[in-house]
C-alpha cells in the first residue's frame, strides 16, 4: 500500500486567468508547490477569471466537500447572439436583433431561472454521457442530449443593460449580472436560457468567479504573485492556507476531547451532537489540531477523512 504523504498541505486560492484550464493551473502550482499531490475545487471553463481554490497534499482530500458549497460570479451576457458553446469560445449559430428589450421582461426572465430550477447544462461540457465526455460527442458531429438536473440559482441580478453592435452588425443588448448558486450550475447555459425564454438568444461574454464557499477573491492570488512568493528568498513562500484555518472556514467545528479524540482517530463511531444545517462537521481535538471530517450517522460519528497523522 502507497503510504501517505506526512506532509500537511493546504489550500491555495488562486486568481486564475482567462485563457487557462483549471488543469492548466493545477500543473503550474505543482511546480510551485514541488509536489504531484495537487488537485482543485471545481473548475472554471478558460474564459472565465477569478477563485479556484487548490488543494495541496493532505488539502486534497477536502476538495471533494468543498466542490459542494454555493459559488458567487459577475459576469456579462449578450442577448441577441447565440453560439454553439454557449459562451463567447464557440461559433456563432444565431444573431437576433435585441434592441428594444422591456427591463420587466429581462427581469421576468431572471426570475424564471432563480431559486430551485431544472437545468440542461451545455452541450459543450465535461459531463459523461455513456462515459464520453459532452465536448467530444459534439466535436465528433453527434447530436448531443443532456438530461436537465437540479440546480439551485439562490441569487440572480441583473445591475444594468446596455444596447450595442457586435461585430457583425448585429443589434445587441449587453447585461452585467450577478449570480449566486450551487454547485454543477453552468452560468453559460443561464445566459442561454435567459436569451432563448425572451426569443432573441443569448450567451455568456465574460465570467469572473468571485467565492467558493467561504473563500473570496481578496483572499486569491494571481499565478505571477504567487510565483514571486515561491521566488522570494527571504519571504515566506508559498501563502498556503492551513489545514484546520481552511476547514474550520467551511465547515462547522465540532471541538472534542483528548479521549473522543483517539477514539475518532482509531475509526471508532462516537456519539456525537446534532449541529444545524447540512453538510460534514469538522471534529478538532483539544489542542486545536484538526482532525477528520465526520457526518452524523445515526447520532453517531462517521468519519468522511482523516487529517491528522
Amino acid at each position: 500500500m502507497k503510504r501517505e504523504s506526512n506532509k500537511p498541505g493546504g489550500l491555495v486560492i488562486v486568481d486564475k486567468p482567462a485563457g487557462f484550464t483549471s488543469h492548466d493551473v493545477v500543473a503550474k502550482m505543482r511546480g510551485m508547490a514541488r509536489t504531484r499531490r495537487v488537485g482543485h475545487a471545481g473548475t472554471l471553463d478558460p474564459m472565465a477569471t477569478g477563485v479556484l481554490v487548490l488543494g495541496i497534499e493532505r488539502a486534497t482530500k477536502l476538495l471533494g466537500h468543498l466542490a459542494l458549497t454555493e459559488k458567487e460570479y459577475v459576469g456579462t451576457i449578450r442577448l441577441g447572439q447565440t453560439t454553439i458553446t454557449d459562451d463567447a469560445e464557440g461559433e456563432l449559430t444565431a444573431s437576433k436583433a435585441a434592441h428594444g428589450l422591456a427591463r420587466e421582461d429581462i427581469d421576468a426572465g431572471v426570475g424564471r431561472l432563480s431559486g430551485a430550477i431544472m437545468q440542461v447544462p451545455s452541450k459543450v461540457s465535461a459531463i459523461k454521457i455513456n462515459g464520453k465526455r459532452s465536448y467530444s460527442r459534439v466535436r465528433d458531429g453527434e447530436d448531443v442530449e443532456i438530461p436537465a438536473r437540479p440546480v439551485t440559482v439562490s441569487s440572480f441580478v441583473v445591475h444594468s443593460a446596455h444596447e450595442t453592435e457586435a461585430d457583425d452588425g448585429t443589434p445587441v443588448t449587453d447585461l452585467l449580472v450577478s449570480v449566486e448558486c450551487s454547485s454543477g450550475t453552468y452560468i453559460r447555459a443561464l445566459a442561454r436560457d435567459l436569451g432563448e425564454g425572451l426569443g432573441v438568444g443569448g450567451h455568456l461574454t465574460a465570467l469572473r468567479r468571485t467565492r467558493v464557499g467561504p473563500y473570496k477573491l481578496d483572499r486569491a492570488r494571481t499565478l505571477e504573485q504567487l510565483q514571486a512568493a515561491v521566488d522570494d528568498t527571504e519571504g515566506a513562500g508559498l501563502p498556503v492556507m492551513p489545514l484546520g484555518e481552511a476547514a474550520a472556514a467551511a465547515f462547522t467545528r465540532w471541538d472534542v476531547a483528548e479521549a473522543q479524540a483517539r477514539l475518532l482517530l482509531n475509526g471508532a463511531r462516537i456519539p456525537m451532537p446534532l449541529f444545524e444545517g447540512t453538510g460534514p462537521i469538522a471534529a478538532f481535538g483539544p489542542d486545536g489540531r484538526f482532525l477528520a471530517l465526520v457526518e452524523n450517522q445515526g447520532g453517531k460519528a462517521k468519519s468522511l477523512a482523516v487529517f491528522a497523522v
